[in-house]
């Protein structure tokens, strides 16, 4: 049996995530084992890995880093040796290069970018950016068979990433400007919304990311 580890750093929205994984897990054929861990040697083994993240981006950098280990674990499973990645909203956020929340906090650089406050051109458009909005832009991925191009997810920030390179994005939302939605890049990936939030999309989403062999 497949593992999926669900890494468990202090984030806020580890229980949802980790409900709606079970959820999408027990649709497939074939269910993975969601373990919910700080465990370096767990994570390491893992044949899939998630990372969640709600909150500033300098504060969940910290609490990553606070566990001893889990970096490099992590490392091991996904570059070493291509374990698919999941990030969720800061959990995405963490790949860049550094985060501009706060001051410049360095990031993982698993993907070339930078985080920083999304900018409105229209009055109607607030900031925070909260609720439900259609993806764009979206380009052909495994994480989004079976989803139509506009399909809706739910989201909550203020802060996105920005790929250095274009080619990185996998789609975007429209928030009184494009921003970046989703980030794809070899084995890793990461969405700026919450799937765990976006019902039945976002549990399509999931169960995609169950099946993924890159």
């Amino acid at each position: 049996m497949q593992s999926v580890a669900l890494i468990d750093y202090g984030s806020g929205n580890l229980r949802s995530a980790e409900k709606a994984l079970r959820r999408a897990a027990g649709a497939l054929s074939r269910a993975p084992d969601i373990v919910v861990t700080a465990d370096p040697d767990v994570v390491a083994r893992a044949d899939r890995v998630v990372l969640p993240g709600v909150g500033a981006f300098a504060a969940c950098m910290a609490a990553f880093e606070a566990r001893d280990g889990l970096e490099a674990a992590m490392g091991e499973a996904c570059r070493t040796r291509g374990a698919p990645f999941l990030g969720i909203c800061v959990g995405m956020q963490l790949l860049a290069d550094r985060g501009l929340e706060f001051g410049e906090t360095k990031g993982l650089g698993w993907i070339p970018g930078d985080v920083a406050r999304v900018v409105s051109n229209d009055p109607l458009a607030k900031i925070p950016h909260m609720g439900w909005n259609g993806l764009v832009d979206c380009r052909a991925h495994p994480l989004l068979g079976g989803l139509p191009d506009d399909c809706h997810m739910y989201f909550t920030h203020s802060f996105a990433m920005t790929p250095t390179d274009p080619a990185d994005r996998l789609a975007a939302v429209d928030h009184g400007g494009r921003f970046t939605a989703a980030v794809a890049r070899g084995n890793l990936a990461g969405v700026q919304f919450h799937p765990e939030k976006s019902q039945g999309a976002g549990l399509r989403l999931l169960a995609n990311f169950l099946e993924w062999a890159p």
